[in-house]
This record gives C-alpha cells, sequence and structure tokens, in this order.
C-alpha cells in the first residue's frame, strides 16, 4: 500500500480558520433533509441545530460541522455502464443542492482494492472486476478514453477545491469508514455520498447517508431513522443479516437459497435476540437456539457466514489520517465553470 502522502492526488490550498473545534452537544434526532429540484427551496447550509448552551444570554442555537465524503466511483456508471454524463449531472446536483460550501473529500477505489476480500471470497464482485476489465480496454466513461475520462473526473474536483484521495490496494468504502470514524471521533457529524448500501452498516445519529435517486433525479437524504422504519432493526444488526441473507450484487452467497425457510423474517428475529452473528453463532455451538432447520444451518455453515462477515465488514483501520485543512469551507466560486468545462469535453469527444 502507498503511503498516506503518495495516496493523496489534491488537495486544495485554502486557508483555514483557527477556530474549528466543535463543542459537545447532546445528539438529537436527524432531520429529514432531502435535496430538491429547486435551488430556491434549499437551506442556506445543510446543519444540525442543537439547543442552547447553559448559560448563553442570548439564546443563539449553535450547529455541528458536517463533513462529506463522496464516494467517486459508482456516480460515474448509469444503471451497469460507465457514463461519464451521468457523473457530469449528479456531481452538479451534489454541489449545488446538497455540500454547498461544506467541506467535501472524494475518495476513489485504488487500484487492487478488491483484492484482500477476493483471497477470502474469490467470487466477490467477480462479474464487476471482468466488466471492468473488459470496458477499459475498449472505451471510457463516455465516449472518451479511459485515461482522459479518469482525468476529466479529477480535473473537475479539483478545480471545485475538492481534495481527491486514492489509496493503492484499498477500496473506497473502506478508505471512508477509516476517515469517517475520525471525524466523528472529533465530534463533528459525517454525511457519505453514495448508492452503495454497504455504507448503511455505519448509520447513527451522526452519520448519514446522502444517495442519488435517478428516477426522480435527485439526492435524497437516508437516515437513522429512516433506517429503522424501513428494515424495524438498527444499522448494528445491518451486518449480520446480510451475512445470513447474502448479497447477490456483490457476489457474496447467503444461506437462505441453501436452506427452505431460512429467510430474512427468521435472520431478524435471531439477530434480534442475540445481538449479533458472532453471538448467535457462539450460542447455536452451545445450545439450540431454535427450529431444527434453523439449528442445522447455523452449525453446517459457521464458516461461510464468518466469512461473509469478514467480506462485508467495511474496515476502518486503514493507514491514513484525517487532515485538519480539509475542514475548511469549500470555495464554490469556480464549480459552475468547471462543470460546465467537462460538458464542453464531452460534446468534443
Amino acid at each position: 500500500m502507498l503511503s498516506f502522502t503518495a495516496a493523496i492526488l489534491y488537495t486544495p490550498t485554502l486557508s483555514f480558520p483557527h477556530n474549528h473545534k466543535s463543542s459537545t452537544k447532546s445528539p438529537l434526532k436527524c432531520k429529514k433533509l432531502k435535496a430538491l429540484s429547486s435551488l430556491s427551496s434549499i437551506p442556506q447550509t445543510i446543519v444540525e441545530q442543537v439547543s442552547p448552551i447553559p448559560g448563553n444570554s442570548t439564546g443563539k442555537l449553535k450547529t455541528k460541522e458536517r463533513v462529506f465524503f463522496l464516494d467517486v466511483n459508482p456516480i460515474c456508471y448509469k444503471g451497469s455502464s460507465p457514463n461519464l454524463h451521468s457523473f457530469a449531472r449528479w456531481i452538479s446536483l451534489f454541489f449545488s443542492e446538497v455540500s454547498l460550501n461544506h467541506p467535501v473529500i472524494a475518495v476513489f477505489d485504488g487500484e487492487g482494492g478488491y483484492e484482500h476480500r477476493k483471497q477470502i471470497l474469490p467470487s466477490y464482485k467477480a462479474h464487476r472486476v471482468k466488466y471492468l476489465r473488459r470496458i477499459y480496454t475498449s472505451k471510457g466513461l463516455g465516449h472518451l478514453p479511459i485515461g482522459r475520462s479518469q482525468k476529466a473526473v479529477i480535473d473537475l474536483l479539483k478545480d471545485c477545491h475538492v481534495p481527491v484521495l486514492k489509496l493503492e490496494g484499498q477500496e473506497a468504502d473502506d478508505v471512508i469508514a477509516t476517515l469517517a470514524n475520525q471525524v466523528l471521533d472529533s465530534g463533528k457529524r459525517v454525511v457519505i455520498a453514495s448508492p452503495d448500501k454497504d455504507f448503511k452498516q455505519l448509520i447513527s445519529e451522526d452519520l448519514q447517508l446522502v444517495q442519488p435517486v435517478p428516477d426522480l433525479e435527485r439526492w435524497s437524504f437516508y437516515t437513522l431513522k429512516q433506517y429503522i422504519a424501513q428494515y424495524n432493526c438498527d444499522p448494528q444488526s445491518d451486518l449480520s443479516l446480510r451475512c445470513i441473507i447474502g448479497d447477490e450484487v456483490d457476489g457474496v452467497p447467503g444461506i437462505q437459497n441453501l436452506v427452505s425457510g431460512f429467510g430474512r423474517k427468521t435472520a431478524l428475529k435471531l439477530i434480534k435476540k442475540h445481538g449479533t452473528l458472532e453471538n448467535l453463532l457462539n450460542a447455536a455451538s452451545l445450545r439450540t437456539v431454535g427450529k431444527q432447520y434453523v439449528q442445522e444451518a447455523l452449525t453446517k455453515y459457521t464458516f461461510e457466514l464468518r466469512r461473509n462477515y469478514q467480506v462485508l465488514s467495511l474496515r476502518r483501520d486503514i493507514d491514513v489520517h484525517f487532515k485538519d485543512e480539509w475542514l475548511t469551507k469549500r470555495d464554490t466560486t469556480n464549480d459552475s465553470v468547471a462543470i460546465a468545462k467537462l460538458h464542453n469535453l464531452l460534446k468534443g469527444s
């Protein structure tokens, strides 16, 4: 793996405010914030308001800083096909309606980023790797050669004053999870911009997702409250459930197709009772935890379930460290020019 400094493709040279530490506040429930199609309906800033600080005679509400992480690779696709036009549209909406002038850090998948998971499970993202190889040898993300396509994306991000990271041998998911953890530890909030469902395991009061919704042509925030309403469980259970159910998109087989009746409903009931997959497997090794088919499945497929956990769990121990200068407000004055430049490049290709 490259050293951290070697992995930084770009970092803006902007002045950094000296007083950037956030005060400690009691957490509140996340608001359901959505990026709407009309700029007039977008708030000046997207921040969480908190109760007045004790002793503050003015009664003014303080805000908690947010840091956005942009998972670049997925938004370079339209469906399953690489598409630079799609990237241009989504990044324009993201800057103008979602992140505004809040700090944004863009992260790319590093070369060979899938390899450590493929060594554990050869089927992991196998179809995606084959598809990318075919695309890379034939055409780029739009009508540009792949080298120029990647450069065009990085150039746009640089022109919009966004730090760009790409770590050799690491997936962007793990880099973002590691950096997000560091930001949360500093008392700030995190928003991860990505359609990737793997990030749902990270959701908390202080970590939200914002996802592109193609049918509505807008970004939409996804919060802890929305997750619980959708899945009837907390995000801590998400990873354990996916280990049992599997993830067809990422090539991770579950056991529900191997054991009749062992579906999401059964898995959710077990995880709610035992808390985590590991607790469930340990309990099943000592006593009966359910009906016979459940007991037999858990004991027979213990290795496969633990392997799935290794593959699906996002790492938070990547050798990368968040830099204080990335917390400065993003300079947005060049956004429209940079995006127009990309559109012109695509028209001429």
